[in-house]
């Protein structure tokens, strides 16, 4: 009798562009990973995750969720992203239906994450959930290139959609906040793609907003 595992990861959790992506990876053994010297997917250039996510597809059953900005926004007016993730990571679980799966623990208690993505499955397949685990387990390593190469895709889509340079979508990078604020100077509201929910698009709104109210007056 075959024992499978997966590994599920995600991409784009904190950026305020773009999705954030989730992937899942399933295998009967991992060696075929270990083979190709799959590493976490911040370890590696651009480059060798788009060489090795291809080989991964073709090893693995994987699938992917995509949680878009207007979908979060919504989720996030109830839950907090701690708990969207565990359940978009437990949706996957669910459909790959694995015997042990591996996940890269979000919250500062391991645990405590791991029992969320427990109560959101209706089976106990034996879960392992640790910080760093995209660094420790080849599976979660293959699931965090997956998607990785998967958000990169949709970021380079939205710049050829907007016919702009958006930068990472980070809210660290400055080639996304200048995007951010050049688009809310100029048409008065962030641009499509945009969690509008997360504190970098209030800011930018509201210190916009006190700009034209101070010319005003």
């Amino acid at each position: 009798m075959s024992w499978t595992i997966c590994g599920v990861d995600e991409a784009g959790r904190g950026p305020v562009i773009g999705p954030m992506v989730v992937a899942g990876v399933m295998v009967e053994t991992d060696q075929g990973l270990r083979e190709l010297k799959v590493r976490d997917s911040k370890k590696l250039t651009a480059e060798r995750r788009e060489e090795l996510a291809p080989l991964i597809w073709d090893m693995c059953r994987v699938e992917v969720i995509e949680v878009w900005p207007q979908e979060l926004d919504e989720l996030m007016s109830r839950r907090s992203l701690n708990q969207i993730e565990a359940e978009v990571f437990a949706r996957l679980i669910e459909s790959l239906h694995p015997d042990e799966a591996y996940v890269d623990a979000c919250d500062a208690n391991a645990r405590s994450y791991a029992n969320q993505v427990l109560s959101f499955l209706s089976y106990r397949p034996r879960l392992v959930c640790e910080h760093k685990a995209d660094d420790r387990y080849p599976i979660v390593s293959a699931a965090s290139i997956i998607a990785k190469t998967r958000r990169d895709q949709r970021v380079r889509e939205i710049e050829m959609e907007l016919g702009e340079e958006i930068g990472s979508g980070y809210c660290s990078d400055p080639k996304t906040k200048a995007f951010l604020q050049k688009c809310i100077n100029e048409k008065g509201d962030v641009p499509p793609h945009t969690r509008r929910s997360w504190a970098t698009s209030k800011r930018a709104l509201s210190a916009a907003k006190n700009s034209k109210l101070s010319e005003w007056e």
